[in-house]
């Protein structure tokens, strides 16, 4: 069922495979999604930008990849084997329609969908359980193993598709899929109280969302930042600024945090270890600075640490997010909207990271 007449083509930004930037195409001649049983079909008011989003463009996902994101973010990587380079680790279907973010309104429903859900205003769960029949520890990305959000429409889960009561703008609404489910997820699963918990990129769109999913807990908040970003992490909540260059030691003190949450990994990540407490929990969701690290197994076992990756996300998270904004309990700082056919510019400027918040693209009307 339809709440008015919706065109057979829409706008759209197509992945044609993995590489550079050259291989995002803006095209107005996309078939627009039709909603299948159990499915709901959005118009797409704004989709944010995303570190996964160019992780699956350049390929990152597979272990042929040594290398830091930002490597290769603009140009992709020389060698990338396309068999594993996806989150599921299952080839990705060419063209993908990215964008792991997605808040609009409902404007079609499938079968077995009540007709009365059209016109809701809409957030969508970027990992999906639906489609691998909600068996534990597997999902899909939204906008990886199925088209996402980088449209002027896209469909979704109806059971997926949450609605949200709250007068933020589009542009905040779309900030929260992707970097605030990471967030709450992590903080979810190492079960942080009020406690001192040290978050690694605290400055980008995750590492700010945790911050603040963190200070909701009660926690003491320290985050690791560049200099120039001390500011802008303290005036989101965190109680302590580091410099990402510093001696993490010396910053802030051996066996001194209960929890540490690292999107970034690199060649600094055994100190990350070592500033933790005994019995101290690590938990990640992201490796910016680079997948491979050096762990000496006598600091995990000697200090029974607990090491948690972080990708599958129960239930509980999402819908604790929508209580969360509904409750005006967290609130997504912007940096800056960009037109969708903008999306390359949208994607550099990510890279760069000379800004703080979240970057967000806006599809035609």
């Amino acid at each position: 069922m339809m709440a008015a007449e919706i065109p057979s083509e829409m706008s759209a930004v197509q992945l044609i495979g993995h590489g550079g930037l050259e291989m995002l195409h803006f095209r107005s001649d996309v078939a627009t999604p039709v909603p299948g049983p159990g499915e709901v079909l959005i118009k797409v008011a704004a989709a944010g930008v995303n570190n996964t989003d160019i992780n699956t463009r350049i390929g990152w996902y597979s272990k042929k990849v040594k290398d830091a994101t930002d490597e290769g973010g603009a140009e992709g990587f020389d060698e990338v084997d396309d068999d594993d380079a996806t989150w599921s680790g299952v080839p990705m279907v060419f063209p993908r329609i990215q964008g792991a973010d997605c808040c609009g309104r409902i404007v079609a429903v499938g079968d077995r969908v009540e007709s009365s859900r059209i016109g809701e205003r809409v957030i969508v769960r970027n990992m999906l359980r639906s489609y691998v029949d909600y068996r534990p520890f597997e999902c899909w990305t939204f906008g990886s193993e199925c088209d996402g959000g980088f449209a002027q429409y896209a469909k979704a889960p109806s059971r997926e598709t949450h609605k949200v009561e709250c007068d933020w703008s589009d542009a905040e609404l779309a900030s929260i899929p992707c970097a605030y489910s990471t967030a709450e997820n992590m903080l979810h699963r190492a079960n942080v109280d009020a406690e001192r918990v040290l978050i690694t990129g605290a400055s980008g769109g995750v590492g700010l969302a945790a911050i603040q999913l963190a200070k909701r807990r009660g926690a003491h908040v320290i985050a690791v930042a560049s200099a120039l970003k001390a500011d802008d992490v303290r005036q989101v909540g965190a109680d302590e600024a580091i410099d990402r260059n510093s001696d993490m030691v010396e910053a802030v003190g051996r066996n001194s945090v209960d929890v540490v949450v690292d999107l970034v990994a690199g060649d600094a990540w055994p100190s990350l270890l070592d500033v933790l407490k005994l019995g101290g929990r690590y938990a990640t969701a992201g490796a910016i600075a680079g997948p491979l690290v050096e762990l000496d197994v006598r600091t995990l076992y000697l200090k029974d640490l607990t090491l948690i990756g972080c990708t599958f996300q129960e239930d509980v998270v999402f819908e604790n997010l929508v209580t969360y904004i509904e409750r005006d309990e967290i609130r997504p700082l912007v940096a800056k909207t960009f037109p969708l056919s903008d999306i390359a510019q949208a994607q550099e400027e990510f890279l760069a990271k000379k800004f703080t918040g979240k970057l967000v693209l806006v599809p035609p009307a």
